[in-house]
């Protein structure tokens, strides 16, 4: 699914961080790599990350259904895919600065998702609310000095 979508919305294969909103219709355990099982809150998450070798290909991975399980975000994305996508231009690795901005906001965490190869405590977080998660994503860009980008996955109900 969604190749064709994130070859239209993302038109340039450039390097750049990018956040995938995901929504979770119920609070479930998911078991996550070696992370074990993980208790899921019904509601909005947001997973942070990377792509140096080139934004496109990367987001349209994740919008697959039809992938190898490689890293910690493909085992909550076997059980709800993105219906959101937030994403800036940049050389530098800048997932884990926004996971500090998300984090100084007060987002609540899945300790060491998403972080296995880095300090961080998670790059992936948690707020019931859409429309509160989207803004404090875009302003956790902004502050980097990125110029956001975002699209909605088409046929994912953002509500």
């Amino acid at each position: 699914m969604n190749n064709l979508l994130a070859s239209r919305a993302i038109t340039t294969n450039h390097p750049g961080t990018y956040a995938l909103l995901i929504k979770l219709d119920t609070t479930r355990s998911i078991t996550v790599g070696r992370l074990g099982d993980i208790s899921f809150n019904e509601g909005w998450h947001c997973y942070v990350g990377s792509a140096l070798n080139g934004l496109k290909g990367r987001v349209a991975r994740h919008l697959r259904s039809d992938k190898k399980v490689r890293w910690h975000i493909d085992y909550l994305l076997e059980q709800a895919p993105p219906v959101a996508v937030v994403w800036g231009l940049s050389k530098q690795r800048l997932e884990c600065r926004v996971a500090e901005g998300l984090s100084a906001q007060g987002l609540v965490s899945v300790r060491g998702f998403g972080a296995s190869d880095c300090r961080c405590p998670s790059h992936l977080f948690y707020r019931p609310d859409y429309s509160a998660l989207r803004c404090q994503v875009v302003e956790a860009f902004r502050r980097l000095g990125l110029a956001p980008k975002a699209f909605d996955v088409e046929g994912q109900p953002t509500k």
